[in-house]
C-alpha cells in the first residue's frame, strides 16, 4: 500500500507539476507585484496630495473625456498619494490624479506586474477568440491535484513509527538526503495551509462546488447578497455622482469604500461596494439612484454568519493579506515552498529512473 500511495503521489506531482511550479513562483510575484510595481515607475501610480479631492462628477468627466471611453467603475484610495484606477468599458484601465483629474496612465491589465502574474496564475493568459479563459478549469484540477497530493503527502509522514524524530532536517548529510528531510518537513510544517491554499484557489472557479463543500462542514448556508435593485424612467436627465456618492457613504459612515460602479443602462443603480469594520474583505453594498441620490437598498456584510464570513475570508486568506507583513511573508514562503516539492520531487524521481 505504502509502494502504491508513493507512486499516486509522485504520478499526481508529474500531471500537475509544470503547472504547479507556475502557480508557485507566480503566487510568489503577486504578494508584492503591486509593491515593486510603484516603486519602479511610481509617475504612474503615485500622485501628490493636495488639499481637496476633485468632485466626482467633474473627475469622472474629466475621465471619459481624455480616454475616449465610459467608466464601468473606479476604485478610491485611501493613501493621499496614490492614483485612483479607473475601469474602462474597453477593459483598459487609467490611473488618474484625482486631485485634478488628469489620466496619467492607460494600461491592459496585463501591462502590470501583478495582472501579468495572476493572469498566468488563474488561466495561463490564455482567451480564445469568444473571450473565454478556457484553462480556468485545468488549474482549478491541478489545485484540486495539489489538495489530494498534500493529503497523501502527509499520511505517508504520519504512518510510519518514528514520525517526530523524521522532522529532523541534518545540514550536513548527503545532498539527496538532505533534500528528502526538507521535502518532509517543510511538508509537514506546511500542510494545513497549502490544504486551505489550494482550496481557496479553486472557490475562485468552482464556486458552487466549493461553498457546498463550506456550507456541509460548518452546517449552514452562505447568505446572498441581495440583487442590484432597478430605476425607472423619470423626469430627471442629468446625473448626480456627488450626491448619490455621499449619500451611500453616509449609510455605513465607518466604512471603507473599496469600488463605486456606474451604471450602464438607464435603469441600472449606481452601486458602492465598501469594508465595514469586522469585515475581512469589502463585501457590503449600497445602491442609489443615480439621478436623485436617493439610497434604495444596502447590505451589511459584517453582520452575517459565521459560514458566510467564513466564505467571504477566502480572498485575503489565499493571498495572506489578513495579518500583517509577518504572514504575508510566511505566505511567501509557502509559495516558494510548493516550488522546492516541485523540483525536489522531480529530482527523487530522475535519481531513481538513473536520469541523473
Amino acid at each position: 500500500m505504502k509502494l502504491w500511495l508513493r507512486r499516486i503521489h509522485l504520478g499526481l506531482a508529474l500531471i500537475s507539476g509544470l503547472f504547479l511550479l507556475i502557480v508557485s513562483l507566480t503566487g510568489a510575484v503577486m504578494i508584492y507585484a503591486k509593491d515593486i510595481q510603484h516603486l519602479i515607475e511610481p509617475t504612474k501610480w503615485q500622485v501628490k496630495p493636495q488639499k481637496n479631492l476633485m468632485p466626482y462628477d467633474a473627475l469622472i468627466q474629466n475621465v471619459e473625456a481624455q480616454t475616449k471611453q465610459k467608466i464601468t467603475f473606479f476604485m478610491p484610495e485611501l493613501a493621499s498619494d496614490t492614483a485612483w484606477q479607473f475601469r474602462l468599458a474597453n477593459k483598459h484601465y487609467a490611473s488618474v490624479n484625482p486631485y485634478s483629474g488628469d489620466v496619467i496612465n492607460v494600461y491592459e491589465s496585463t501591462d502590470t506586474i501583478y495582472g501579468f502574474a495572476q493572469g498566468l496564475h488563474r488561466w495561463l493568459l490564455f482567451e480564445n477568440s469568444k473571450g473565454e479563459k478556457t484553462f480556468r478549469n485545468w488549474m482549478s484540477v491541478c489545485a484540486l491535484l495539489l489538495l489530494i497530493n498534500v493529503l497523501l503527502g502527509f499520511y505517508l509522514w504520519v504512518k510510519p513509527k518514528n514520525r517526530i524524530k523524521r522532522l529532523a532536517i541534518k545540514p550536513k548529510a548527503k545532498f539527496r538526503v538532505l533534500m528528502y528531510q526538507l521535502h518532509t518537513v517543510l511538508g509537514v510544517y506546511f500542510f494545513i495551509p497549502l490544504m486551505l491554499i489550494a482550496f481557496t484557489g479553486m472557490a475562485f472557479n468552482w464556486k458552487t462546488q466549493t461553498q457546498s463543500v463550506l456550507e456541509f462542514v460548518t452546517m449552514n448556508k452562505v447568505e446572498q447578497r441581495p440583487k442590484a435593485p432597478k430605476i425607472t424612467a423619470s423626469a430627471h436627465t442629468t446625473l448626480n455622482y456627488n450626491q448619490a456618492i455621499k449619500n451611500a457613504v453616509d449609510v455605513f459612515p465607518d466604512g471603507e469604500v473599496y469600488r463605486i460602479y456606474l451604471p450602464k443602462k438607464d435603469d441600472e443603480t449606481l452601486a458602492l461596494r465598501m469594508k465595514n469594520p469586522g469585515e475581512s474583505h469589502a463585501y457590503s453594498w449600497v445602491w442609489t439612484n443615480p439621478f436623485t441620490g436617493k439610497v434604495l437598498n444596502s447590505f451589511d456584510a459584517s453582520k452575517t454568519n459565521f459560514t458566510t464570513q467564513a466564505w467571504n475570508f477566502k480572498y485575503k486568506f489565499h493571498i495572506g493579506a489578513f495579518a500583517g507583513p509577518i504572514v504575508q511573508f510566511l505566505w511567501l514562503l509557502i509559495a516558494l515552498a510548493l516550488a522546492f516539492f516541485i523540483i525536489s520531487g522531480f529530482y527523487f524521481w530522475a535519481k531513481r529512473h538513473k536520469w541523473i
